[in-house]
């Protein structure tokens, strides 16, 4: 029999790719590794990792395996799935192959000022773990799966049905002063009572809950883990409970409910990292409703973008509408929601990479941040129009940002940085400080890069900034404070990290977070899931030490969110 050499080494290539494409999703502890076997070898009898670009340094499959894991769990929120990079720096294989594995070691071991975390010298990866990373990020990134209507459908459960739920509440907890709070590596959440600072109960939730936010009516609590399961929990029952979960895709950050009138509680919407897509559900039920897929052309230069992230989603006091910010276009839509099966969407073009953000005071203008364009953009959600592109520091990460009333420029949004130690405070009342609106009015300077958020709380004349990705030790584990009335007198570091009692861990200081009443301002103290954490109460007041909480079950504590403020869009 006559053989085409050509056809057959093509055909050799092929399924040598298509071994590779399979082996990606492919459980990382299987052994299949007979056709590997070679007696002369000390890898003999182990499965690889087969990389499409031969220049990429050689991994087990096993190693792959866990790579990929490291990477979903520590890295993608900020470099992206596909390794594009938008908070972060891109990734991709002509970047990391180029730099080469120790450099990458150092890098990862090590950190930045500029905001990359220090995992290696925090405790947080082994020296094993870091060299391990400085290999799997020289891999081609594998591409998931996409996640539609059936799979979001498979994954929906409703546990107690919405006309099996309390008519009243069943309980005597003062639900307005209550904490959710994200345990990130146990993926969990403990809801913490804010009056007498203990844990009520730690339900299971997806794994690092990104952020929690509550209903119109403050009865219902839905948190999104970053494996894109949503909760939904009713805080009426006796104990506090889910009622409903989904699993909404692969990676997510963000979800919201209506809050326009006459919509109340009536839907929720999630958006997510992968597949790059946001989905409308019912908002006492969670079953899906309406995918709309965010893949596009991105803001000048237009080019098309497979990877258009979900960041963060606001829902408008103005219109039946949910602000939906495209994290690499940089476009932001406004979803009208009042017709879910005719969706009418206005898309606003402003920066990339769009990321988190909050409303002014008025609650009328959305402030979201640019980060890899270092602006904040100004959305008008009572005309959908684009108000502003504000430049401000390097890579800004406000969290939902803090609103003020500066002594010398009036009313007053505040982001801090990741990038570099400014904190930008921009002017937001175009009526009675026109010359102000929607500039920096003031800059300060901070105690180091590496800020995640900033906050303060129409009672109190303090201003909190952390610094937790920050690489020096003292600054991630310490807090800086500004008085509001005097902001030219700089900065207090007030030692956090230490206020705890703990005498192990990294114990970084991570989101300031006010109680109802507005004086007291609550920290978590995170550090490895093998260390113990806490949550450091202050006296806003006095900025004292208040109360330490700990307990074993806060297992590497992240953000806090106090139901009253969270629901009104207080910070």
């Amino acid at each position: 029999m006559k053989v085409n050499k050509k056809r057959l080494v093509r055909s050799l290539v092929l399924s040598a790719l298509a071994l590779a494409v399979s082996s990606v999703y492919a459980d990382a502890s299987k052994d299949a590794g007979a056709q590997y076997q070679s007696a002369e070898s000390p890898l003999a009898a182990v499965e690889m990792h087969q990389n499409i670009n031969p220049k990429a340094p050689a991994m087990t499959e096993n190693e792959f395996g866990i790579g990929k894991n490291i990477y979903f769990q520590r890295c993608a929120g900020c470099h992206g799935v596909l390794r594009k990079g938008a908070t972060g720096k891109p990734l991709t294989t002509d970047k990391t192959i180029a730099n080469g594995t120790d450099y990458l070691k150092v890098f990862i071991k090590y950190g930045s000022p500029a905001g990359m975390p220090n995992w290696g010298t925090s405790g947080e990866l082994t020296d094993e773990q870091v060299d391990l990373m400085a290999r799997y990020v020289q891999q081609e990134p594998p591409t998931p799966p996409e996640f539609g209507m059936k799979e979001m459908e498979a994954g929906w459960k409703v546990i107690v049905p919405a006309d099996k739920r309390p008519k009243k509440k069943e309980n005597d907890l003062n639900i307005e002063n209550l904490f959710s709070v994200t345990l990130r590596d146990a993926g969990e959440i403990a809801l913490i009572d804010g009056d007498s600072k203990k844990i009520v109960t730690v339900l299971k939730t997806g794994y690092a809950v990104h952020i929690s936010r509550m209903s119109a009516s403050g009865r219902y609590l839905y948190v999104i883990g970053r494996d894109a399961r949503i909760n939904l929990i009713d805080l009426w029952m006796a104990k506090p409970d889910t009622v409903a979960e989904i699993k909404v895709g692969l990676e997510a950050r963000s979800v919201e409910t209506s809050k326009f009138k006459g919509f109340e509680d009536k839907y929720a919407v999630a958006g997510t990292y992968w597949p790059p897509q946001y989905v409308i559900m019912d908002g006492d039920t969670l079953k899906p409703l309406k995918i709309v897929s965010t893949r596009g052309m991105t803001v000048a230069p237009a080019e098309y973008h497979p990877e258009p992230r979900v960041a963060s989603i606001a829902a408008s006091h103005y219109r039946p509408e949910f602000l939906i910010n495209a994290k690499e276009t940089g476009k932001i839509m406004m979803v009208d929601y009042s017709d879910i099966n005719n969706l009418k969407t206005t898309t606003l073009e402003a920066a990339k990479f769009l990321h988190d953000g909050g409303f002014d005071s008025t609650g009328r203008y959305f402030m979201v941040a640019a980060n890899a364009s270092n602006k904040v953009a100004v959305v008008d959600t009572k005309e959908d129009k684009l108000t502003a592109l504000v430049d401000v520091g390097k890579t800004p990460h406000p969290g939902r940002g803090a609103n003020f009333i500066d002594p010398k420029f009036g009313p007053v949004w505040a982001t801090s940085h990741l990038g570099d130690d400014s904190i930008s405070l921009i002017g937001t009342d175009p009526k009675g400080h026109k010359a102000q609106a929607w500039k920096v009015v003031h800059t300060l300077t901070g105690q180091g890069g590496g800020s995640l958020f900033i906050k303060t709380n129409p009672k109190s004349s303090n201003l909190w900034v952390d610094t937790p990705l920050n690489p020096d030790a003292k600054l991630s584990q310490s807090v800086a404070v500004y008085d509001i009335k005097n902001l030219d007198k700089g900065l207090e570091m007030l030692p956090i990290g230490e206020w705890s009692g703990l005498a192990e861990g990294a114990k970084r200081i991570v989101q300031p977070e006010y109680n109802k009443a507005g004086d007291e301002v609550w920290f978590s103290v995170w550090s490895a899931k093998d260390k113990e954490s806490a949550i450091v109460v202050v006296d806003d007041k006095t900025r004292k030490l208040k109360a330490v909480i700990r307990d074993p079950r806060l297992v590497t504590p992240t953000g806090k969110f106090n139901v009253y403020n969270t629901q009104h869009d207080i910070y």
